[in-house]
């Protein structure tokens, strides 16, 4: 038995000093692509999504994208988000695209990616992700049917929580001035901050089990498995099945958001093709967590529906992604993705994590020192969440029952007047105990 136990172990602590190795090696790129995340989150209004988003228009789907890209990368937000704008009016498949460009078109996906596997990755994913929103568009046009849409509503108009609600509805944006002004001011620091931590927050478990698992992977499974697996012996088919069978492992694995990458460099050195890792990073959207939020969200036939046309635009970008870059000698031709042992030495990457360590350290010091405590244990809390009286105010009292504005992070803020959070800058919601409105955004 002791040998055995000893090869378990010697395998347990390979897996794990890979998983240090692929961690130490993005750490700075994390930190750098959540801060220019939180930088661009700080000037763009979630308030204004839902106006902006009428319909399935060629325009109404770019500024989809856009504001998707601006966005929070955590796939459990993003759907959420999605899901609430939809409430509030957008359109079914504007919402849907919006989701999918704020996991498939982010600042931060696109550093990793460059980093980890290489820069003609992210060209795929930028490109892909793109190309996936106007599939997704024609496949809604030629099989959503209104009754279909109006189940989801009604759905969705149950407000069933699923996860990360709470960071969906944040909106500390600040919309007054200059770009530059607004993100060197108190609350543009603020603002960033806060949404620095909390997408951290929301997808450090994606990431680390992304990790974790890659090292397992990356240790254990032997190189001939994944070639077999992949038909690294039948060029022409591997091509179609590569991009056929990412989503499945994707769906599979439990990963979403940003942790699939270190997954994909595993697959990228075992033989996938490179339609085959787009379509895998594509996939998070289709999770079997995130799916059975979709249950939850619009209920089962509208999941089963967003089951089928995700998982069709997901391959069909990634087979166009596979023809289109291989002709243009844009697909590399070895496979050297960064999946590495442990090795920290005085060189240009501990250096930079040191630098961002600091920046990190500085957004953590002012998170907690503006009231971000209470924002995260908010985190998966409905934005319409009952409201508790605060001690100092006269519960009983009309006034204070129909006329009051709260902060959705802070509830113990309230007032009788519209305005903003001193706390994290959020406009105030009116309403009693029982509901809640977000007033009029005021100039």
């Amino acid at each position: 038995m002791m040998p055995v136990a000893a090869s378990a172990l010697s395998g347990v602590a390979h897996a794990l000093d890979v998983a240090f190795g692929m961690s130490w090696e993005i750490l700075w790129a994390l930190i750098l692509g959540f801060a220019l995340s939180g930088v661009v989150q700080a000037v763009v209004s979630k308030s204004e999504m839902s106006r902006l988003l009428p319909d399935d228009s060629p325009r109404t789907l770019a500024i989809a994208c856009g504001l998707g890209a601006a966005s929070s990368s955590c796939s459990y937000a993003a759907v959420a988000l999605a899901r609430s704008i939809f409430r509030k009016g957008a359109d079914f498949t504007a919402a849907m695209a919006f989701e999918f460009a704020s996991t498939n078109l982010v600042i931060e996906l696109g550093i990793i990616l460059a980093l980890l596997i290489g820069w003609q990755f992210t060209l795929a994913e930028f490109a892909g992700g793109l190309l996936m929103v106007g599939v997704l568009a024609l496949l809604f046009r030629a099989f959503l049917t209104p009754r279909l849409v109006e189940m989801a509503r009604q759905q969705a108009e149950r407000g069933l929580l699923g996860s990360m609600e709470g960071h969906a509805e944040m909106d500390m944006s600040v919309a007054e001035g200059p770009i530059l002004s607004r993100l060197l001011s108190d609350r543009g620091f603020t603002a960033t901050s806060h949404y620095f931590v909390m997408d951290w927050a929301a997808i450090w478990k994606d990431i680390a089990g992304g990790l974790l698992i890659a090292g397992a992977l990356a240790a254990w499974v032997p190189e001939s498995f994944w070639q077999d697996f992949f038909l690294v012996d039948h060029p022409v088919l591997a091509k179609i099945w590569g991009p056929m069978i990412g989503p499945v492992v994707a769906m599979l694995s439990f990963v979403c958001s940003i942790g699939n990458v270190p997954l994909a460099a595993v697959l990228w050195n075992g033989g996938i093709s490179f339609g085959g890792v787009a379509s895998f990073i594509f996939a998070d959207l289709i999770v079997l967590p995130i799916l059975n939020i979709y249950r939850k969200y619009y209920g089962g036939r509208v999941t089963l529906f967003l089951l089928a046309t995700f998982y069709a635009a997901m391959v069909g970008a990634g087979i166009v992604v596979e023809l289109v870059f291989q002709p243009l000698g844009l697909v590399p031709d070895v496979r050297n993705a960064k999946v590495i042992e442990a090795h920290v030495r005085w060189n240009y990457t501990t250096f930079l994590n040191i630098a961002f360590l600091a920046l990190a350290a500085i957004l953590v010091w002012r998170f907690l020192g503006t009231g971000g405590q209470a924002m995260l244990r908010m985190m998966s809390e409905a934005a319409g969440a009952p409201v508790h009286e605060h001690p100092g105010l006269a519960t009983g009292a009309p006034e204070a029952r129909a006329l009051d504005y709260t902060c959705p992070m802070h509830p113990e803020v309230r007032q009788a007047e519209p305005g903003h959070c001193p706390k994290c800058g959020m406009p105030l919601m009116r309403g009693n105990r029982e509901t809640r409105e977000r007033p009029p955004m005021r100039d």
